[in-house]
């Protein structure tokens, strides 16, 4: 009970602690250790100890990611400088007017999110020309993480097809395919694009209404007064990325991201050389960049890795796993809280399937199904304030604070995928 008890208790004080803007160096590790002691788990001896648990789990993701950080930070860093990033928004507000600024922010995280290109990945890539759209629009910027977010980890990152790995982690523990229950995913994914759309472009205007508009800011590129590139070569890395990254997923999984985005960056190098501002000092930019966003997120990794082998922790995911009654209904609980416990879908996938696979496809359950009600339903709760890439694209990309940005990220990212989770039930136990 205790150590139940630690677990909320730590989790609770993270999310209050990154909504009031703690460093998450500090806040991480502090509730970790909060859920270490409750749970007695020692600070520094034994097998399992506080201090390997957090460092494990801390470089790991470190050493998984690092070169999708650094490249993604300079993939967007040089559209930004070489003012590539600028044309396109240019080109996107003359073509499609102002009022469209966010669809089109949303609509490129969806493509490139569909088409393999990493969540992280994504919001580094688009935020230069999110920035210059809701520039040239006069749109808060606190909304642009929310933006980058619904575009990226809603209505396409849990769709059937979608090759990013929430979609993928089933097939090996159900038998199913990436298409799984395509029909209901279609509906869902349908509905979430346009609820959730709908209502992010009312809270912006609301916002506008209010008098709130976009604040330019110390750290902000500057590039007036010279000439800019053609539109044409701000988007052509991203489809260079976008066709990169599907060629190569298959065969390469994760790495071809790195093969993608170097891709990318090159691309930008060969077509916009001579419209680089200073190329020494947007790298500068970017690896620090990359450090604090892998830094951050990495933080928060670890304070999961050390919460998974608390007692605390496998008595909830043994209640979560049998809750009784209607069985799509026990999954869709059983991933949505453990992936809240964890703060990653991904995570909560490969902890719940173990245990609740075989449990429903004994009792009868359909494995496309189950495929598409775990999927939908790991990417709801898991974007709680400590998820890593909440993290990473309001502070490190955005550098936005959590208490002004994360409300919209909410809204568009845990509430709107629950209510396309409940649709996705309804659909599946009536037909």
């Amino acid at each position: 009970m205790i150590s139940i008890i630690g677990l909320v208790g730590g989790l609770v004080l993270l999310i209050v602690m990154t909504l009031r803007g703690w460093n998450l160096f500090i806040s991480a590790p502090v509730c970790a250790l909060l859920v270490a002691l409750t749970s007695g788990i020692p600070v520094f001896q034994g097998d399992i100890n506080f201090v390997e648990n957090y460092m494990d789990g801390f470089a790991s993701f470190v050493a998984a990611w690092f070169f999708m950080f650094l490249l993604g930070s300079m993939f967007g860093k040089f559209m930004e400088d070489t003012g590539a990033a600028d044309s396109v928004a240019d080109w996107i507000v003359k073509r499609i007017g102002m009022k469209n600024a966010v669809l089109a922010v949303v609509m490129a995280c969806a493509i490139l999110t569909y088409g393999g290109v990493s969540v992280f990945v994504v919001a580094f890539s688009v935020y230069p020309m999110a920035l210059s759209l809701f520039k040239d629009a006069n749109l808060p910027r606190r909304f642009i993480p929310a933006a980058l977010a619904f575009g990226s980890v809603t209505f396409t990152m849990t769709s059937a097809g979608s090759p990013e790995i929430q979609n993928w982690i089933p097939i090996a523990y159900l038998g199913t395919s990436p298409y799984a229950a395509w029909e209901v995913s279609l509906v869902v994914a349908i509905f979430m694009a346009i609820v959730g759309y709908w209502w992010l472009r009312k809270m912006i205007l609301k916002a506008v209404a209010s008098g709130e508009h976009f604040e330019e800011r110390a750290g902000d590129p500057v590039l007036v007064n010279r000439r800019r590139p053609h539109p044409i070569t701000g988007i052509i890395p991203l489809f260079v990325v976008l066709g990169l990254s599907f060629t190569f997923h298959q065969q390469l999984q994760q790495m071809a991201l790195i093969v993608a985005l170097l891709g990318g960056v090159l691309t930008i190098c060969i077509i916009n050389w001579k419209f680089f501002n200073d190329i020494q000092n947007a790298m500068g930019e970017a690896t620090t960049g990359a450090l604090i966003a892998i830094g951050n997120t990495a933080a928060v990794v670890g304070f999961g890795s050390v919460a998974r082998v608390t007692p605390g922790f496998e008595a909830a995911v043994l209640a979560m796993t049998s809750i009784p009654g209607n069985e799509l209904v026990g999954a869709a609980i059983a991933v949505s809280v453990i992936a809240g416990l964890t703060g990653s879908a991904s995570g909560g996938q490969a902890i719940a399937l173990p245990e609740i696979g075989p449990h429903y496809l004994d009792a009868g359950v359909h494995p496309d199904e189950l495929h598409r009600i775990v999927s939908i339903s790991s990417g709801a709760l898991d974007s709680l304030p400590h998820n890593g890439y909440v993290v990473t694209t309001i502070r490190a990309i955005c550098g936005e604070k959590h208490s002004a940005a994360y409300g919209p990220v909410a809204c568009v990212t845990v509430v709107v995928p629950l209510v396309g989770l409940a649709m996705a039930i309804a659909l599946f136990n009536l037909f």
